[in-house]
């Protein structure tokens, strides 16, 4: 499979909440990066995309410009959905850089404007805080405290 096809069945099976068809996608040597859950391996990035899609009942996936060359590729996304923490609606633009190793994805890192994320999920106080190291902290402290225990009431 191209790398091109990878990248769309990637985001096509996110768009329509297919989890094992998105998990097929990764290398068992994964890593993703982003601004709110920072680094992650295989078994926690599988676990946050699980949680996402669950979390999102209104979740809206859209994707295009996929790039690819070499070992490297890209793609422009979107997400629009209800932060469930402030009941606020957010559309949050990414550009993620994926690295390829055996037909699979082994680097995920997405790209996004962190102030503007908060200020839409958190309103005023995102406008005011969320660019602070402080709040990006706690944030990122609060996902990952959600995010295991996520993992601990969904363990088979």
């Amino acid at each position: 499979m191209s790398h091109i096809a990878i990248i769309e069945q990637f985001y096509g099976a996110f768009a329509n909440k297919d989890l094992p068809k998105m998990i097929d996608c990764y290398h068992p040597d994964v890593e993703f990066q982003d601004p709110v859950f920072g680094l992650l391996d295989y078994e926690h990035t599988c676990a946050m995309w699980d949680m996402l899609i669950k979390a999102g009942a209104d979740l809206e996936i859209y994707f295009d410009n996929v790039q690819s060359e070499g070992d490297k590729g890209s793609v422009e996304w979107g997400a629009i959905y209800t932060f469930s923490k402030t009941g606020r609606k957010v559309h949050n633009r990414i550009k993620a850089n994926l690295q390829f190793a055996d037909g699979k994805i082994i680097k995920h890192t997405d790209q996004f404007d962190l102030w503007r994320w908060t200020q839409m999920a958190f309103g005023p106080i995102g406008f005011v805080m969320g660019w602070t190291p402080f709040f990006k902290s706690k944030l990122r402290a609060q996902v990952r405290r959600s995010l295991l225990s996520f993992m601990k009431k969904n363990q088979a």
